[in-house]
């Protein structure tokens, strides 16, 4: 299978690098190529620059964000939210269209200052918003109530622990799965949210989540929904 990772950050990064080592066929995309390869600074988050990453992934070929979307077979957006859709249009909706949308993105508004809120929030979601700009694609949301090491690695958390999907296409939210399995996760720890809309609720979770990696000091953490099933079995 071929992916193209929306977002050089270190989101798009560790899953670049997940899907790499699990044997596809992986192109990151980012605005400017030769740009993103240039910077010698750490990010914003203190992360090494994209160049030295790429240098110890030379696997993950890097593209225009067209170039990759055209590419890959799934699409994973790993982007600020914020940018989501200006990035999506530079990828072209001909790109997206009829292919698995994996959003893994979070709409966090920094406007105000730390900690951040959430635009769109409650009567809408930055996951349908994408459904809506591009209704050919298939726009699964999953993996953005987490931090990025655990997204791969479920295993970092001790336990049972919890993994939403949400979107319109239950072939694409079975896609999803099976690729969530190959991650890590236990089908038992899917729960499948409904339609696009639900991921209204699995965003809102963004800001409780930024309270706990406040007050624990780091992301090794998830959420854990127990007594899900009906015991009746009805």
């Amino acid at each position: 299978m071929s992916y193209a990772v929306l977002g050089t950050g270190i989101v798009g990064r560790t899953v670049a690098a997940k899907l790499a080592s699990l044997g596809h066929e992986v192109v990151i995309g980012t605005r400017d190529p030769a740009a993103t390869l240039a910077r010698t600074e750490p990010d914003g988050m203190g992360n090494p620059p994209f160049g030295q990453w790429h240098a110890e992934h030379r696997q993950v070929r890097l593209a225009t964000f067209a170039e990759a979307a055209a590419s890959g077979e799934t699409i994973v957006n790993a982007t600020a939210g914020g940018q989501s859709i200006e990035v999506l249009l530079a990828a072209g909706a001909r790109n997206l269209s009829g292919k698995v949308l994996i959003d893994i993105a979070n709409p966090l508004d920094f406007s105000a200052g730390m900690p951040p809120t959430l635009d769109p929030v409650n009567t809408d979601s930055l996951g349908e918003r994408i459904q809506r700009a591009f209704p050919d694609a298939l726009v699964v949301k999953t993996l953005n109530t987490m931090n990025c090491f655990v997204m791969v690695d479920p295993a970092r958390v001790a336990g049972e622990h919890t993994v939403f999907v949400s979107g319109d296409d239950t072939g694409a939210k079975k896609a999803v799965t099976a690729l969530l399995g190959s991650f890590g996760w236990p089908e038992s720890s899917v729960i499948d949210l409904g339609d696009i809309s639900s991921a209204r609720g699995a965003e809102m979770l963004l800001p409780i989540w930024l309270r706990l990696y406040g007050t624990f000091g780091h992301g090794d953490f998830n959420f854990h929904v127990q007594g899900g099933r009906d015991p009746r079995g009805s």
